[in-house]
Order: structure tokens, then sequence, then C-alpha cells
């Protein structure tokens, strides 16, 4: 994978979420966001993505449904619902607890 970074599960979670509060999405619509918005950094391969879509369905964080893509494609499109957008609030929280712990830690000489 080289300079690409791996995410973690609850990671990827939290970012769909992000990208499904901005607007409705079908899944290679999210991976192509995620990358776009990280400047390349992140990179959302498939075997990832759709599990995650549908442990987020399941959870009730997000629906589905068939629309037509860009291209005239049957794709199905993801919305976050308003659990989702709960969930999405508990997460950030989460993850800038998370991530000021680890800089703290980075950060100590």
């Amino acid at each position: 994978m080289g300079s690409k970074a791996d995410l973690l599960q609850g990671t990827l979670d939290l970012l769909i979420l992000k990208v499904l509060a901005l607007q409705p999405m079908h899944g290679w619509g999210i991976s192509q966001r995620i990358q776009q918005m990280s400047s390349d950094v992140l990179q959302v391969q498939q075997g990832s993505l759709y599990p995650a879509l549908h442990r987020l369905e399941q959870r009730g964080w997000i629906e589905a449904e068939w629309g037509d893509s860009d291209n005239n494609r049957k794709a199905k499109f993801y919305r976050l619902t308003a659990t989702g957008r709960g969930q999405l609030e508990v997460e950030t929280s989460n993850w800038d607890r998370l991530s000021g712990a680890v800089r703290q830690i980075l950060e100590t000489a």
C-alpha cells in the first residue's frame, strides 16, 4: 500500500458518516470523496468499504435505496439517518479525544 494509510474500522465508519452528512452518495462516490477530501492520502478499497456500509446500515446509522448514477447505471445510494447524525457527533467527539491523547504522547519530550 506504500504511503497510503490503512484505516481502522472505527475510523472508516467515522469518515463514511461524515461524507454522507454532506450528501447522499453511492459507494464508489463515497470512496472517491474520502480520497479527494484527504488530498489522496486515504484510499478506501471496496473490500473495506462495502462491509462498512453494510455494518452501518445494520446499525441504523445509514439507509440505502437504488437509483441511477451519473452514467445512468443502477447504484445503491446511501444517506445518513437521524440516528446516524447523532452517532457522527459521538464518533467525532471520540476521535477528537483519541487523537488529542496520541498527540500528547508524541509531543512528550
